[in-house]
C-alpha cells in the first residue's frame, strides 16, 4: 500500500557561496504536537529571521524544528572594534584610577572582551541583507528539499508498519467477530434457562421472557463494538493515502479503536467460555493498537 506519510523526525543541511563567505544552513525536526520553530542565527543576521521562518513554515506543517545559519569566511574571520564604546570604557578606568588612588594601566585584552567593544563584521546593512537574505532562502529552501525527503522515506516505512499492524487487528477482530455472535445466542439461551429455573412453576408470560433475555444479551454483545472498530480501520487505512498532515487523524482514530476495545473487555466476562477467548484476542488488538498509536506520534 503506498502511503504519502512523513515523519516529523528528520535532519539537513546545504550550503552556498556568497562572496567572501559561505551560507550554510542546517535544519533538524523532531516529533511534536504542534509547529515550534526555534531560529538561531549568528550575530549581525539577526534581521534574516523572517527569511527563515517564511521559508521552513512553507515546508513543515507539524513537529519541533531547530533551525541553524552559520556565515562562514573563506579567509581569516573578521572583526570590527567599536572604538567609540572602547574610548568609554578606558575614560570609566581613568576617572576609577583618579578617584580610588589606584596605579596601573588598564589590560587591553580585558577591554576588548567588554559587551559592545569587538562586534561581528556580518552586521549588515539593508542592501547586503537584501541580497544574502535571497541566498539563504535559496539555501535554507535546498536544506528543507532535503529534510522533507529524509521524512518522506521515513513515513513511507512507518505506513508499512502500521499497515502490517491493522492486517494483524483485522485477522482477531474477525475472530471476535465469530464468537461473539455464537456468545450471544449461547448467554440468549442461558439467561432463558436460568429464569424458568427461578420462575419453576408460576406462570410467565413466554414472550415477556424472550425480550428480556433478549435484551440483556444485548448488553453484552461485542458486535456492534467490532463493527465500530472495523470502520475505524478502514477509515485509517483511507488516511494513510493522504498527502500530509494525517497525524492527527490518525491519533483520533487509534483513541476511537481503544475506546471499542475496552468497551468489549468490559463485556467479555459475562460471556461465559466464549468471553475468555474474547477477552484474549481483545488484549491482543488493545496491544496492537497501542503499537499503531506508538508509529502515529511520529507522523506530521
Amino acid at each position: 500500500m503506498t502511503t504519502g506519510l512523513r515523519s516529523m523526525t528528520g535532519f539537513a543541511e546545504a550550503a552556498a557561496p556568497d562572496g567572501g563567505h559561505r551560507v550554510r544552513a542546517s535544519v533538524r525536526s523532531v516529533n511534536h504536537r504542534f509547529f515550534d520553530l526555534h531560529v538561531h542565527l549568528p550575530e549581525g543576521l539577526e534581521a534574516l529571521e523572517t527569511v527563515v521562518r517564511r521559508e521552513v513554515r512553507e515546508a513543515v506543517r507539524r513537529g519541533h524544528v531547530d533551525v541553524y545559519v552559520r556565515l562562514e569566511s573563506a579567509g581569516a574571520p573578521e572583526v570590527r572594534v567599536n572604538r567609540k564604546a572602547a574610548e568609554l570604557y578606558l575614560r570609566a578606568v581613568e576617572e576609577l584610577k583618579e578617584e580610588f588612588r589606584v596605579h596601573g594601566e588598564p589590560d587591553l585584552s580585558a577591554i576588548l572582551r567588554l559587551p559592545g567593544v569587538v562586534e561581528a563584521a556580518t552586521r549588515l546593512d539593508a542592501g547586503e541583507a537584501e541580497r544574502l537574505g535571497e541566498v539563504l532562502a535559496r539555501t535554507l529552501g535546498e536544506a528543507l528539499g532535503r529534510l522533507n525527503q529524509m521524512r518522506q522515506a521515513e513515513g513511507a516505512r512507518l505506513g508499512e508498519e502500521m499497515v502490517r499492524i491493522m492486517e494483524r487487528i483485522g485477522e482477531n477482530v474477525g475472530s471476535i467477530e465469530v464468537l461473539a455472535g455464537k456468545a450471544k445466542e449461547d448467554y440468549a439461551e442461558r439467561l432463558r434457562e436460568r429464569i424458568r429455573e427461578l420462575l419453576g412453576q408460576n406462570p410467565a408470560d413466554p414472550g415477556r421472557l424472550a425480550q428480556e433475555a433478549a435484551q440483556m444479551a444485548a448488553r453484552s454483545d461485542a458486535t456492534e463494538e467490532m463493527a465500530r472498530l472495523r470502520s475505524h480501520v478502514v477509515a485509517f487505512q483511507g488516511v494513510l493515502g493522504e498527502p500530509s498532515e494525517a497525524g492527527k487523524k490518525l491519533d483520533f482514530l487509534c483513541q476511537e479503536m481503544q475506546r471499542e476495545v475496552n468497551t468489549t473487555l468490559s463485556k467479555a466476562p459475562a460471556l461465559g467460555p466464549d468471553g475468555l477467548e474474547i477477552t484474549r484476542l481483545a488484549l491482543a488488538v488493545k496491544a496492537e493498537v497501542e503499537k499503531l498509536r506508538e508509529q502515529v506520534q511520529n507522523i506530521e
